[in-house]
């Protein structure tokens, strides 16, 4: 028995030898050749998912693709090119949005604010916010996580019970019924039509939620997971009416800037609750009826250059101004951070909190960053003109085009 048991302990140790290196070999080609279609079709995760992943079998006869991508031309081309290398693979990824999700493809940010991460759990990374009444756009779910994107193209996961999902059917209903948007840094809203009565959920600036009627002093509302509330008239207005009313001016744009001084940073944060650098300039332009791309990485893309070479004197009011490090023979460009030029030197920018420092060396107030400025970009001479710097009047999400 004992020979036997010898045997067969050996048998396995060699069977499992050489799955090893086999499996092994299988898998580094798949993860070299994977990392080259990624850098070609998909190199950036914020705004196209590309995450393939192989399950090999014990005798190497079948290996079956998985995982997902946006990207389906990264697929074909992810299994064209393993296939140069003699991996044939059996396709079970996904090319999303899933189509398990039945149609329902469509969500509105169900919270006050709702927390996005680039993984499907807690542990991962803040990727970015989106606030009550948002459009969205589902691309699949997982385990209690649902991956979406954000008006913006950003994508992201966030819980499953923080967006309403909807069919094509019911988000047009959605979108066409008339709305009321939070004008009031925050408020309650209650399930009756009293200062007394029980809160149903609190709502920040820049919530959107529909209009049902008005008792009172109060707006009947609903929101997007079907439960009827009420909101003081004082804390909101009609959203029509709002977006008409926008005139983003550098002026415009400073004021509402300084209605967040003193509030607090926030790593992934973009609402008046908290914000990180680049979710402060994007909330202050949505509140001036303005969609900005989400990171300062990708703000430093968008909009006019301003020369910043020879000094800070070509530098305007509202700017975006961007730090982080310069380019070298060795290394590319870095964008670490973003801040609002309100001029005299000084700007506003979220760090720690929102608060407004100078570049001046001089100045009391003088930023220690100063050295590391390293662009600056106009955004308000191409709104609208810019893809990636669009007026929520012109974004289809918010307002779709009626066909002829």
């Amino acid at each position: 028995m004992k020979r036997v048991l010898i045997v067969t302990m050996t048998a396995l140790l060699v069977f499992s030898c050489y799955i090893g290196p086999k499996s092994k070999e299988i898998q580094e080609q798949f993860d070299m050749v994977s990392k080259k279609i990624k850098s070609e079709y998909a190199p950036d995760r914020r705004v196209k998912t590309y995450e393939p992943s192989i399950d090999i079998s014990a005798d190497f006869k079948k290996i079956v693709l998985r995982g997902s991508t946006t990207e389906a031309s990264a697929k074909e081309a992810l299994i064209k090119a393993l296939a140069a290398k003699n991996i044939e693979v059996l396709d079970s990824m996904v090319v999303l949005p899933d189509s398990s999700l039945q149609g329902k493809v469509y969500g509105i940010t169900n919270q006050s604010v709702i927390n996005f991460r680039y993984g499907s759990d807690y542990s991962s990374e803040s990727a970015t916010q989106t606030i009550l009444g948002t459009p969205l756009r589902v691309l699949e779910k997982k385990g209690g996580w649902t991956r979406a994107v954000t008006p913006e193209g950003y994508i992201a996961w966030t819980t499953s019970g923080s967006i309403q999902t909807m069919t094509e059917q019911d988000y047009n209903e959605w979108i066409a019924a008339p709305k009321l948007i939070i004008t009031v840094h925050y408020t309650l809203l209650r399930d009756g039509a009293s200062e007394n009565s029980g809160v149903v959920m609190d709502g920040v600036m820049g919530n959107i939620v529909r209009a049902n009627g008005t008792e009172g002093n109060y707006y009947k509302v609903l929101l997007p997971n079907g439960k009827n509330a009420f909101l003081l008239k004082s804390a909101a207005e009609d959203f029509g009416k709002w977006i008409e009313s926008r005139n983003p001016t550098p002026e415009n744009i400073i004021a509402t800037a300084k209605k967040f001084l003193g509030f607090p940073y926030m790593w992934g944060g973009t609402s008046i609750k908290a914000v990180d650098c680049s979710g402060f300039t994007k909330t202050v332009h949505y509140l001036n009826g303005i969609i900005l791309e989400r990171d300062a990485s990708q703000q430093g893309l968008t909009g006019d250059s301003v020369n910043i070479e020879n000094g800070i004197d070509s530098l305007k009011p509202a700017d975006l101004i961007f730090f982080g490090s310069k380019a070298t023979a060795e290394k590319k460009e870095r964008i670490s951070h973003v801040g609002i030029y309100i001029g005299g030197g000084e700007f506003i920018h979220s760090s720690n909190c929102v608060g407004i420092n100078s570049l001046i060396p001089e100045a009391a107030n003088y930023y220690t960053g100063s050295k590391r400025l390293v662009r600056a970009r106009r955004i308000l001479t191409k709104i609208d003109v810019d893809n990636d710097i669009i007026s929520i009047k012109n974004h289809p999400w918010y307002f779709p085009k009626q066909s002829n």
